[in-house]
């Protein structure tokens, strides 16, 4: 399906997506590159969703059908410093693609470059391109800004490069893949004072000490224990001197679940958990939920769609159907409210696999990441046998 030539071409193109990484909606550089490879293959291309985003229709030349589905990359970096010292290093400071949105985009390009070559099917792609995936929502700015109105897709497929799965393999979920976020903030308001006076005041300290250890009850003694639920308590921010009370303490954290029904459940034990130990303290307490991406969820016959796509494109003993869903978070939960769909994980597997002469480890949003070049060709090869099963070629 793809000569050694494109294959270096498109391996190149990655690392010099890598070594020039954009923040959300930031991705210029990005977009250009992005639009001027689909305009080069010949397709119809759009830009301007949701700022930088591109999409890219190609319509096949089997049949006559009015069929169109889309398949989706994201291409935004992370604020992060990346620690690796190869020459496709980030060249700015504090940036880095350390998810593999540099993987993803040229995956995206490499299949839109094959079946411009071979547009052996019927209907139409639309191959989107979208900013902002990390934390700001690119997916719902792209609905708003007329995504699915400007092209009436029937279903939408994404992938995700997953580096605990081999090189070679994939994993398909029939229902939940990723879960809800939901940033919670929570100010613990005492009253100051003297440290060696606690007496006088309200230890707001101790309140939301009491709070945090109290906390993690919450998805423990409140859900049934065939419901999935994280709540983390991450930041603790509290006083600036060392003989000082503060009068207010700020926590932060965040909760996951797979369903808007344990989400609720959630938030009503850290409400009436707040309230117990104000009252016990003599403090006021206040928890502000802010839901952000809804959980990630396939439709079944996308699922088995992209079934039948993965087990062509890696071996049917390649392709895992039994893996549970992350309590990691995805953008693409959006574009799953308003279409059918489904939402994989590519296999891009551990450091060995890495033509590198360093240690360069490749967790997900880990300084020293690098998207492994050898799941470039399966990538694209899947999203290929996607296109031509979802199409009905």
């Amino acid at each position: 399906m793809l000569d050694e030539r494109m294959l270096a071409e498109l391996a190149a193109l990655r690392r010099d997506l890598h070594a020039h990484p954009e923040l959300a909606f930031q991705e210029t550089r990005t977009a250009d590159i992005v639009a001027r490879e689909l305009t080069r293959y010949g397709l119809e291309v759009r830009r301007g969703l949701a700022k930088t985003g591109v999409v890219g229709v190609l319509h096949g030349r089997k049949g006559e059908s009015e069929r169109m589905i889309a398949l989706r990359a994201d291409m935004d970096a992370l604020p992060l410093e990346e620690r690796n010292g190869f020459a496709h290093r980030s060249v700015h400071a504090g940036r880095m693609h350390a998810c593999g949105h540099d993987g993803h985009v040229v995956m995206l390009l490499g299949a839109a470059r094959h079946l411009a070559e071979h547009p052996d099917f019927s209907g139409s792609i639309a191959f989107v391109f979208q900013p902002a995936e990390e934390a700001e929502g690119g997916a719902a700015v792209m609905l708003a800004d007329g995504l699915f109105r400007a092209f009436p897709v029937k279903a939408v497929y994404g992938l995700h490069n997953w580096p605990d799965l081999p090189v070679g393999t994939m994993a398909i979920h029939r229902g939940p893949v990723m879960a809800s976020t939901c940033r919670l903030e929570i100010r613990v308001r005492g009253q100051g004072g003297h440290a060696a006076l606690p007496q006088q005041g309200v230890d707001s300290i101790v309140a939301a000490s009491h709070l945090v250890a109290a906390l993690q009850t919450v998805c423990a003694r409140n859900l049934s224990p065939l419901d999935a639920a994280v709540l983390s308590i991450t930041q603790f921010h509290a006083g600036s001197a060392w003989n000082v009370l503060p009068d207010e303490v700020l926590l932060r954290g965040t909760i996951r679940s797979f369903e808007p029904r344990v989400q609720a459940q959630v938030e009503s034990a850290v409400t009436r958990l707040c309230a117990g130990i104000a009252a016990s303290f003599g403090a006021r307490i206040e928890p502000c939920f802010t839901r952000l991406y809804p959980p990630t969820r396939n439709t079944a016959d996308e699922a088995e769609i992209c079934l039948r796509a993965a087990q062509r494109a890696l071996g049917v003993e390649k392709v895992f159907t039994d893996l549970p869903p992350s309590m990691t978070a995805e953008d693409f939960s959006y574009l799953l409210q308003e279409m059918p769909g489904c939402y994989v994980w590519l296999g891009s597997g551990s450091a060995p696999d890495f033509d590198s002469p360093e240690d360069v480890r490749c967790a997900l949003h880990d300084s020293r990441y690098d998207f492994n070049d050898a799941a470039l060709p399966l990538g694209i090869r899947y999203w290929v046998e996607l296109a031509l099963e979802a199409t009905g070629a």
